[in-house]
C-alpha cells in the first residue's frame, strides 16, 4: 500500500490527461462491445429472410456502422495510448526530480556508504518503471476490469445460466493471481537490486579506468563485471521463470471456458433451446470475456514489476536527514563578521564512535585558525560542522553570537566558502566551474577571480581559453591547475568565512608558491580555518589549535607552540623537519 500512495500521489497532478485515457478506455470497452451484436445481427437476418432490396440495405448499414466503429476505436485508441504516456512520464519526471532534491537534503553521512551507480540506479531505473504502472499496467486492468463487466452483462442478457457456467475457471484464476503475487514481486525487487549492483559496480570502474590500466587489472575487472552481469540475468531469468509459469496457467484456465461453452452451448443449440445466432455471439463474446483475464496476467506482471520498483524509490524517500532545518529558522540577510565559537562540542557517528570531545573555541572575525593534529584526530570533522553538514551530538556553534541551528542552511552555507584537498571539478568549461562559486557573476569578475587564484596564465595557455572543456572531474588538468580552479571558484563566491582543507598537500614546491599566494589574497578579510599536515604552511596564523585524542591539546601562535617542552606541536614540527 505504501508503494501505491507513493505512486498515486504523484498522478494527482496529472488528472486531465489520465481523465482523458479513462474516458476513451471506457469508450473502447463501449466499440469492443458493439462489434459482436453487429455480427449477431447479420446472422439473425440471413437466417430470417431472402436476399431483396431490405436485406441489401441491411448489409449495407451493418457494414457502414462497422467502418465507423472502426474509424472512432482508431481514434480513441490514440488518446488513450498518447495521454496514458503523457500522464506516465509526467509522474516519472516529477518522482526523479523529487528524489534528486531529496538526495540533495541528506547529510554527508548518508553518502559514506554508498555507491553512486546504486543511488542512480534508484533514481532512473526504478522510477522508470513508474511509467508501466501509470501508462499500461493500470489502464489495462481498468479497461479490461470494463470489459469483464460489459461483456458479462451481454451475457447474462443472451443466456444467464450458459454465462454461469463459463465463470467455472475465474476462481482458479483469481487463486493463482494471489499465489503469483506473493512470489514474483520479491524477484523482481531482487532483479532492481542486481540491476543496481552492476550499475555501481560499472561506474566505479569506468571512474577507475586509469587505475584499473595501472595495474593492469583489466581481466580481473572484467570478470567481477561479468560475474555482477550473470547475477543480474540470472535474478531476471527468475522473475520471468515465474511468469512463464502463471501466463501459460492462465490461458489454459481460461480456455476451460471455451470448452464449457462447446459442451453446453452446443447442446442446447441442437435442442432449439439457443438461436444459432445467440450461440454464435456468445462464442464472440467468450472471447472477449476471457481476453481481459488474459490480459490482466501481463497487466499483472507489470504492476508488480512497478511496485518492486517503488518499494526500493519508497526506502530511499524514507530515509530522513540527520541535518534538519527548524521550521523558525532565521534567514541571514546581511554578510556576517564571521566570529565563530565552539561551545563543548562532541560529535560522534551513529556506530558509537566518537570523534570529538567537548571542544570550546573561540574563532574572532578576521582570523586564521590553523587546526592541526595526526591523521584521524577529527580536524576535518570540526570543520565540517561549521556549514552544518554534520550536527553536533553535544553542544553548539555560534556565528557572531546566533546558534548556527537557528539560521537557515541555504543563508549559512553562502556565508562559507571551501577549498578541498580532493577538488571535484564539474564536466564542463573553465568557465562553468569557476561561475559555480556565483553564477550570476560578470565576465569581468570572473576573470579578476582567476587572477587572484593564479589561474590566469594557465588558462590561457588552454585551447579555447575560459570556454575550455576540461573533462569529468577536470581530468584534462593538473592537480596544481584544479587547485587553482577550484579557489577562484571560492575568490568568485567571495564569502566571509574560508575553509581551507589540505588545500595545498599534493602539489610541487612551485605550484605550491603559486597556490599559496593565490590563498594569502584570498584570506584577506575573512575568517580562515586551515587543516594542514604541513606545519610550514600554518606558520603565520594566528592561533593554531593543535587536536589530540578527540580533544584540543594545545593552542597558541607558532612560537607559542614551539616554547612548550613536551608540546605535541613542537614534535610535529621537528619530525617534519628531519
Amino acid at each position: 500500500m505504501r508503494s501505491l500512495r507513493l505512486v498515486f500521489s504523484y498522478a494527482r497532478d496529472y488528472i486531465k490527461p489520465l481523465a482523458v485515457t479513462v474516458v476513451s478506455m471506457i469508450l473502447l470497452v463501449g466499440v469492443q462491445l458493439v462489434t459482436p451484436w453487429v455480427i449477431r445481427t447479420l446472422i439473425a437476418a440471413v437466417q430470417a429472410g431472402v436476399w431483396d432490396e431490405r436485406s441489401s440495405q441491411t448489409i449495407t448499414l451493418l457494414a457502414m456502422s462497422l467502418l465507423v466503429l472502426y474509424v472512432v476505436r482508431g481514434l480513441l485508441s490514440f488518446l488513450r495510448s498518447y495521454m496514458a504516456h503523457v500522464a506516465g512520464w509526467g509522474v516519472v519526471a516529477r518522482m526523479r526530480l523529487h528524489i534528486y532534491e531529496h538526495l540533495q537534503r541528506l547529510t554527508l553521512r548518508f553518502y559514506s556508504d554508498k555507491q553512486t551507480g546504486q543511488l542512480m540506479s534508484r533514481m532512473v531505473n526504478d522510477s522508470d518503471l513508474f511509467e508501466t504502472l501509470i501508462a499500461h499496467a493500470i489502464p489495462d486492468v481498468l479497461v479490461n476490469a470494463l470489459t469483464f463487466i460489459g461483456v458479462s452483462a451481454v451475457l447474462i442478457r443472451l443466456n444467464w445460466r450458459l454465462m454461469l457456467l463459463s465463470l467455472t475457471p475465474i476462481p482458479l484464476i483469481v487463486l493463482s493471481m494471489r499465489i503469483f503475487a506473493r512470489r514474483v514481486r520479491p524477484a523482481f525487487r531482487e532483479r532492481q537490486r542486481q540491476l543496481a549492483e552492476l550499475n555501481a559496480t560499472l561506474g566505479d570502474n569506468l571512474l577507475g579506468i586509469r587505475e584499473i590500466k595501472a595495474f593492469t587489472q583489466e581481466e580481473r575487472e572484467a570478470l567481477r563485471i561479468e560475474k555482477h552481469i550473470n547475477r543480474y540475468r540470472d535474478s531476471l531469468l527468475h522473475a520471468l521463470r515465474l511468469m512463464a509459469t502463471f501466463q501459460p496457467f492462465v490461458e489454459f484456465s481460461s480456455s476451460l471456458g471455451t470448452i464449457v461453452l462447446i459442451y453446453f452451448g452446443g447442446r442446447l443449440a441442437f435442442q432449439r433451446v439457443l438461436p444459432i445466432e445467440d450461440l454464435v455471439a456468445f462464442f464472440l463474446y467468450l472471447d472477449l470475456f476471457y481476453q481481459p483475464v488474459r490480459a490482466l496476467s501481463g497487466a499483472w506482471e507489470g504492476i508488480q514489476q512497478a511496485l518492486a520498483g517503488a518499494d526500493r524509490v519508497a526506502d530511499l524517500l524514507s530515509e530522513q536527514p540527520e541535518v534538519y532545518q527548524s521550521p523558525n529558522a532565521v534567514e541571514l540577510t546581511r554578510r556576517a563578521e564571521g566570529h565563530l565559537r565552539f561551545h563543548d562540542v562532541s560529535f560522534r557517528y551513529p556506530d558509537g564512535d566518537t570523534v570529538l570531545e567537548h571542544i570550546n573555541l573561540e574563532i574572532p572575525a578576521n582570523s586564521v585558525v590553523a587546526l592541526v593534529g595526526p591523521t584521524g584526530v577529527g580536524k576535518t570533522t570540526l570543520a565540517s560542522l561549521i556549514p552544518r553538514f554534520y550536527d553536533p551530538t553535544e553542544g553548539f556553534i555560534t556565528l557572531d553570537g546566533q546558534d548556527i541551528r537557528n539560521l537557515t542552511l541555504k543563508s549559512l552555507r553562502q556565508q562559507i566558502s571551501i577549498v578541498l584537498q580532493d577538488v571535484f571539478l564539474f564536466h564542463g568549461t573553465v568557465r562553468d566551474n569557476i561561475l559555480f562559486g556565483r553564477p550570476d557573476a560578470t565576465e569581468e569578475e570572473m576573470k579578476q577571480a582567476a587572477v587572484v587564484a593564479n589561474a590566469m596564465e594557465f588558462i590561457e595557455r588552454l585551447p579555447n581559453g575560459f570556454d575550455t572543456i576540461i573533462g569529468e572531474r577536470g581530468v584534462k588538468l593538473s592537480g596544481g591547475q584544479k587547485q587553482r580552479l577550484a579557489i577562484a571558484r571560492a575568490v568568485l563566491k567571495d564569502a566571509p568565512i574560508l575553509i581551507l582543507d589540505e588545500a595545498t598537500s599534493s602539489v610541487d614546491m612551485e605550484t605550491e608558491v603559486l597556490i599559496q599566494q593565490a590563498l594569502e589574497r584570498l584570506m584577506v578579510g575573512r575568517t580562515t580555518i586551515v587543516i594542514a599536515h604541513r606545519l610550514s604552511t600554518v606558520r603565520n596564523a594566528d592561533l593554531i589549535v593543535v587536536l589530540e585524542g578527540k580533544r584540543i591539546r594545545e593552542m597558541g601562535t607558532h612560537d607559542e607552540l614551539l616554547a612548550l617542552p613536551d608540546g605535541l606541536y613542537r614534535h610535529l614540527n621537528e619530525v617534519q623537519a628531519k
